[in-house]
């Protein structure tokens, strides 16, 4: 049983910017220091690459439903609900399937991992795969919500299972900043499929009052009645950055058509000289 709501929801402003064409590390590290909420660049990699993903999605071998309560499709390891070993050893296994997604592609998702990299070390910074000594984590996931309704994925924040990932991880210490999520659309629907963004910012008494304290999963209609939100319209080729801290979720889309699939992987300061990355 979820509890009455004590008080209404707290509104936090946010900050929406878009682009066309190609995406610059200084907008990536505008999220990543909470300065932007939310990034979308549009036409940021080309239709052949994203149908040459998505093609390889499907005929992915390693291709898995997700069992954690979360409807969808996957290929790679996610994080959620699982502690570090199996977690790492999921990432392991999972590698050489995330790897054939880009076949004979240049991978847009590393390609931007490199180019950020290359533009922290230049400030000091450290940008690196998490790790522990059951393995390492992969560039990125790939992912087909699937959830039916007015939502294929229900709002959600990001932040709590960072904070409540659990012994065995070196990435908890990243929710006390941004944890910001990367998604690069390889496939998206005629309709419906958009990412809808909340200007609430949840605190641990927020999730503890919603029930949702070590998943951030999900925020009730309820609960989010009197909160405005923004909806980002995207489109195959596009990338939006987020911080997700902020509750976000995925507009419901017919079943018939195109699926909508994102390559995801989540990132942020760990201390002020290390910048993790993980899916």
């Amino acid at each position: 049983m979820r509890n009455q709501i004590p008080q209404p929801p707290a509104i936090s402003p946010v900050s929406i910017r878009h682009r066309t064409g190609s995406i610059s590390t200084a907008d990536i590290i505008s999220v990543l220091k909470g300065e932007t909420t939310a990034l979308h660049i549009k036409q940021a990699f080309s239709t052949e690459v994203a149908e040459e993903i998505s093609a390889n999605f499907s005929a992915s071998t390693g291709l898995k439903q997700r069992k954690d309560g979360v409807p969808g499709q996957y290929v790679g390891a996610s994080h959620y609900r699982k502690d570090a070993a199996t977690y790492f050893a999921e990432a392991e296994n999972a590698r050489p399937h995330v790897e054939a997604l880009f076949k004979n592609l240049v991978d847009p998702v590393r390609a931007i991992f490199s180019a950020l990299k290359r533009e922290l070390h230049n400030q000091g910074i450290e940008l690196r795969l998490a790790r522990s000594e059951h393995g390492q984590a992969n560039v990125c996931r790939a992912i087909n919500w699937s959830g039916s309704g007015a939502f294929s994925l229900d709002p959600h924040d990001d932040v709590a299972q960072v904070l409540c990932a659990g012994n065995g991880y070196e990435l908890s210490s990243v929710a006390h900043n941004t944890v910001a999520a990367f998604n690069f659309y390889p496939s998206m629907p005629e309709e419906g499929g958009n990412l809808r963004l909340w200007s609430h910012k949840p605190t641990v008494a927020d999730r503890k009052s919603q029930g949702v304290e070590t998943t951030g999963y999900p925020y009730s209609a309820a609960y989010l009645e009197a909160v405005p939100c923004r909806e980002i319209q995207l489109k195959a080729g596009d990338i939006a950055l987020i911080d997700g801290g902020f509750v976000h979720g995925v507009t419901g889309q017919p079943g018939n058509g195109k699926r909508r699939l994102l390559l995801n992987s989540f990132f942020g300061f760990a201390r002020p000289d290390l910048v993790l990355w993980w899916t």
